[in-house]
């Protein structure tokens, strides 16, 4: 990715349809591409969290993979999900993301085992010495127990050429505003959280890879490109319209709420895998509510 490609605007952490037998439902994924696409989002990004990825076998993961790399059709960008803590692992995940034609492998910090910040950046640089795809970084603390500091991203953004991306979802502003203030002219800062796109872009940030564009994709990216292109009145009057629903879609662990709203609007089976269950009787309510008043359903 040059300066002429580099990301901006809205990828989709796009959900993994399952069938009620719990299988995968490759026709409604393939749905779910088309919608994406036709809703005018710039990229995808299958096998992430939002896809369910910690309950997707390595077969699965592949094969869902190659299901959104094919429906896509080089319509939009592919930023597949190569995460894991083991180094070892990472690499040979990330072979198959660039050997499926995916544009760049989405890696998460390492959870659970809590590597410091020379740990993250020699993580990092071991992958980027294995496979030359484009890599971006996935820091989410409240997830893996351990936060990419601002320097370590910067130094590896710096000095890792394939290092071009940045999902940040640490929620630490203060941080954010370091990468947005010293990152490199190529790289792309990325929101993870759908609530902060707006300010994080107004910081000199580059788009967002969102959960709620899987029910408004339409919505969501004209949002991001009314703040790509400085227009933030109107883009903060759309902001506080799917506000709620941003908001509504972490009343309890994401993915539940993103598919439970995807499952009303006719889109998917209601169907999630252990150790994730349905969505309890007052949360649906409110998600109810909120799908109501945007007219969702």
């Amino acid at each position: 990715m040059t300066a002429q490609t580099k990301f901006q605007g809205t990828a989709t952490a796009i959900v993994t349809p399952f069938k009620k037998d719990g299988s995968i439902d490759d026709a409604a994924l393939r749905k779910l591409v088309d919608f994406q696409i036709s809703g005018g989002v710039e990229g995808l990004v299958p096998v992430g969290t939002t896809g369910e990825n910690p309950t997707l076998s390595p077969d699965e993961q592949k094969r869902v993979i190659e299901i959104v790399i094919e429906q896509a059709n080089k319509r939009v960008k592919i930023f597949a999900g190569a995460g894991s803590n083991n180094t070892t692992e990472v690499i040979e995940k990330a072979k198959f993301v660039k050997s499926a034609g995916a544009d760049a492998a989405l890696v998460v910090g390492p959870y659970y085992n809590k590597p410091t910040q020379n740990g993250y950046f020699q993580h990092f640089s071991a992958i980027a010495d294995a496979v030359d795809i484009p890599l971006i970084i996935y820091n989410v603390p409240g997830r893996t127990g351990g936060n990419i500091e601002a320097a370590t991203l910067l130094k590896m953004a710096e000095e890792i050429p394939n290092v071009m991306m940045v999902k940040e979802a640490s929620g630490n502003m203060a941080q954010i505003m370091e990468i947005a203030r010293n990152k490199p002219k190529n790289f792309s800062l990325l929101s993870g959280d759908d609530s902060l796109a707006y300010s994080i872009i107004a910081l000199g940030g580059d788009g967002c890879i969102s959960v709620v564009s899987n029910e408004v994709p339409k919505e969501f990216s004209n949002l991001l490109r009314l703040c790509l292109s400085g227009n933030w009145t109107e883009a903060l009057q759309l902001q506080y319209r799917l506000l709620p629903l941003m908001n509504v879609n972490f009343i309890e662990s994401s993915p539940i709420p993103v598919k439970t709203a995807l499952a009303m609007m006719g889109m998917i089976e209601e169907s999630f895998r252990l150790p994730l269950v349905h969505l309890t009787e007052p949360s649906r309510v409110k998600l109810k509510k909120v799908l109501d008043e945007l007219k969702l359903l």
